[in-house]
């Protein structure tokens, strides 16, 4: 830090000083103008103190763009600047001088600025600061222009407190009045390949075009793609640059989010590059820009023709929002690497430019993967409040789907539940509670614990929602839930219903009509009801199909939801058939597209398949653990073992080839335990691979190109399932997916040569 002993009002100077102006405004641009010309810097800026005396304020601002954009808007009286650190002391302060040059990387600051800044003060009164930019390269301030900024801080001061003797507030107003430089140029004005040669003040308003562009850009950009392809088109082509990475830092090294041009060397070279390694990715990410200009290779070595230039660029975060200075630690997240054919020099005002472009990409990186990291909590905590997996029952089969909104990264309350009782009966559950969020999540838990408990003692429906809604009551969440319950009783088809609030129950019907399940409209839970809760029962036939869901399965804004559901029911029916899994993916196809969901959606089916002439299919189950190695082999042996239980032996070979590669891709890809399940039926064997993962599995053929089969690599195994199993089908549930396949029993044709015991068959 360097700083003069110059202070009060009697400072000589090398030319008199005068400062005049008829308001407040006037008087700024004077010593904004005075300061720029006496000095030879490239913009000029005077800080207020607010009416609290709490910050300075930026007031005015005068020179070149893009510099005159690079001054804070306001800073505390301790900050670190030299505009703070001069009102405190009462003396000329200046920001210290950038690090030495090291092993041929330049290190500057975040700006390619020198500050001097002078206090705006009198004997009475504290105003503020003048401060003055220059390149950094024309070395230290010398006493001279110390003395002689100090000077025009001392005339400012009394300029300001003849107008405060008027009744003039000296404050700052909402926004600093700017003036661009156009009295005289400078070599600053001329950064090559920029505006209109000889034109004063070109290059700098056309540098600020990608900033301004940029800013658009990337307040529109929700994924991490949208980033990158903004960044292609507001800095690597602004820049002519031929290669643009983004990298982000996680565990202590620095992984690649995105890149565009020819930019594979700089990807294989920093995707998880170490912090503490010596490479200008991993210095940058310390805080400070690097360059190479003159194509020497870069320590991080990747083009043997050395012949490049290089620019790392800090991707800084939110942070503080008052200040960024180079002398505290600052919130680096990442790391921008540009790379250039051939030596290449980087002017200063091109390296603000650069910095600014840096900051408004960091800003939206910790956006998006802010947004992408709440998603995932908000998923797994949604997954984890679902049920693991829907219980068998004689008679009844069932499927279910969960979707949530995609407006909101927040967790939804929306829940299904499929509860066996004894006696046969069954208690199918869906609700949905008010609101997004942790506390709707909270108290989703809550009800869902309430109603399976309530439902497990073996009350009725409608005492079910009547003791939880007094419960939600007690608690005093503050939040409503709807709810609906229905208790079916595999046996004879009876079907008692009770709804708070919620969406009745649709059904159909064997016959391939849609009705509605009716109950009595009562209050919501957690609204204290006018009378006990009522319910209704109903007789369903063998072969109807029960369907519960919540609102945000049909259109928010559907001028009659419930005959926008029989609908949809009815034809989901037409076009799956028989297969429940299949209609389950029907009737959400349309919340599965592209377009915003505004709530979460449920979904819950159940078939009712009827009693005794019905045979229930034989049925096996094998939990494998995360982390078996063995896991594989023990599918193979449980699936041989089955079906020679089964009488099945000819279908031995190739489901164990089939489960084996359906549950290897369970074990990579998920990352979690795996069910396996085997059901015999008279015609047909069926098999089911439950795990966590969200994602379905995509069969990928062989690919020639490198990037596609490095895409491509991990899903080859599906093409055996397929040639071998034929149609499979990947179902999604609350957690996780259910891959399933039908095998079919080959009957054995009639021989036409008689056995030995005169027998046709043999």
């Amino acid at each position: 830090m360097t700083s003069s002993s110059a202070s009060g009002d009697h400072h000589p100077a090398t030319r008199p000083v005068r400062i005049e102006g008829a308001d407040l405004a006037a008087v700024l641009h004077c010593a904004v103008k005075e300061a720029i010309q006496r000095l030879h810097a490239v913009s000029a800026a005077v800080y207020l103190l607010d009416g609290r005396h709490a910050e300075l304020r930026l007031a005015a601002v005068g020179g070149n763009p893009p510099s005159l954009f690079t001054f804070p808007g306001r800073m505390r009286q301790d900050a670190l600047y030299a505009s703070s650190r001069s009102l405190a002391s009462g003396k000329t302060a200046t920001l210290p001088d950038p690090d030495p040059v090291e092993q041929g990387q330049e290190h500057a600051l975040p700006y390619p600025y020198a500050s001097l800044s002078a206090p705006v003060i009198t004997a009475e009164q504290r105003f503020g600061s003048l401060t003055i930019l220059r390149l950094d390269t024309h070395g230290d301030y010398q006493a001279a222009e110390h003395t002689e900024l100090q000077a025009l801080g001392d005339a400012l001061a009394r300029a300001l407190a003849d107008l405060a003797g008027r009744g003039t507030v000296i404050e700052a107003g909402p926004v600093p009045t700017l003036a661009p430089r156009w009295f005289d140029t400078d070599a600053a004005d001329a950064t090559p390949g920029w505006g209109v040669p000889g034109v004063p003040g070109s290059a700098g308003i056309s540098m600020m075009y990608p900033v301004r562009r940029l800013a658009e850009l990337l307040n529109q950009a929700t994924t991490m793609d949208d980033i990158v392809r903004a960044a292609q088109y507001c800095v690597m082509l602004p820049l002519r640059a031929d290669a643009l990475v983004l990298t982000s830092a996680s565990q202590d090294r620095l992984w690649v989010l995105g890149h565009s041009g020819a930019s594979s060397g700089l990807v294989r070279n920093l995707h998880g590059a170490r912090l503490d390694s010596r490479t200008l990715a991993a210095d940058a990410y310390r805080g400070r820009p690097l360059y190479i200009t003159d194509g020497r290779p870069s320590l991080s070595d990747w083009d043997d023709t050395g012949s490049r230039a290089e620019a790392c660029l800090p991707l800084t975060g939110s942070g503080e929002l008052l200040e960024f200075s180079p002398f505290r630690s600052s919130h680096v997240i990442g790391v921008c690497t540009l790379s250039f054919e051939g030596p290449r020099e980087f002017p200063p005002e091109e390296r603000t430019i650069m910095t600014m472009l840096a900051g408004l990409l960091g800003a939206a990186v910790e956006r998006v993967e802010l947004g992408v990291k709440q998603r995932e909590i908000a998923e797994y905590l949604q997954r984890s409040l679902l049920p693991s997996a829907l219980p068998e029952s004689p008679g009844l089969t069932t499927s279910a789907r969960y979707r949530p909104a995609t407006v909101t990264s927040t967790v939804g309350g929306d829940w299904y539940d499929v509860i066996r009782l004894p006696g046969e009966r069954v208690v199918l559950v869906v609700g949905d509670v008010e609101g997004h969020g942790i506390d709707s999540a909270a108290v989703m838990g809550q009800v869902r614990t309430a109603v399976t408990a309530y439902a497990t003692e073996g009350h009725s429906p409608t005492a079910v929602i009547d003791r939880t809604c007094g419960l939600l009551i007690a608690l005093g969440t503050g939040l409503t839930v709807t709810c609906c319950v229905v208790v079916l009783d595999t046996v004879d088809g009876t079907v008692e219903v009770a709804s708070a609030g919620h969406p009745e129950p649709l059904v159909l019907r064997p016959d391939g009509t849609v009705d509605i399940l009716t109950a009595p409209a009562n209050v919501p839970l957690g609204v204290p009801a006018p009378g006990a809760y009522q319910g209704r029962e109903h007789t369903l036939e063998k072969g109807s199909v029960l369907m519960l869901y919540s609102d945000g399965l049909i259109d928010w804004n559907a001028p009659d939801p419930q005959a926008r559901a029989r609908a949809l029911l009815g034809a989901g029916a037409a076009e799956a058939g028989d297969d429940l899994e299949q209609l389950a993916d029907r009737l959400t196809a349309e919340i599965t597209g592209p377009h915003q969901r505004r709530d979460d959606a449920v979904l819950l089916l159940a078939r009712y398949e009827g009693s005794g002439d019905l045979k229930a299919p034989r049925s096996a189950s094998l939990h494998i653990q995360q982390r078996d190695l063995r896991g594989v082999k023990a599918a193979r042996n449980f699936v041989e073992e089955q079906l020679i239980v089964w009488n099945r032996e000819e279908m031995t070979d190739s489901l164990q080839l089939i489960v084996s590669e359906i549950v290897t891709n369970a074990l990579i890809h998920a990352g979690s335990d795996v069910d396996v399940r085997l059901r015999a039926f008279d015609d047909h064997v069926r098999l089911e691979v439950r795990d966590s993962g969200s994602n379905p599995p995509v069969p990928s053929p062989l690919a020639l190109d490198e990037e596609e089969n490095a895409e491509a690599e991990h899903g080859r195994g599906l093409l055996i399932v397929e040639a071998l199993g034929g149609a499979w089908y990947s179902s999604p549930n609350g957690r996780g997916k259910t891959v399933s396949l039908d095998m079919p029993v080959e009957v054995p044709e009639a021989s036409e040569e008689p056995a030995a015991d005169g027998s046709p068959f043999s």
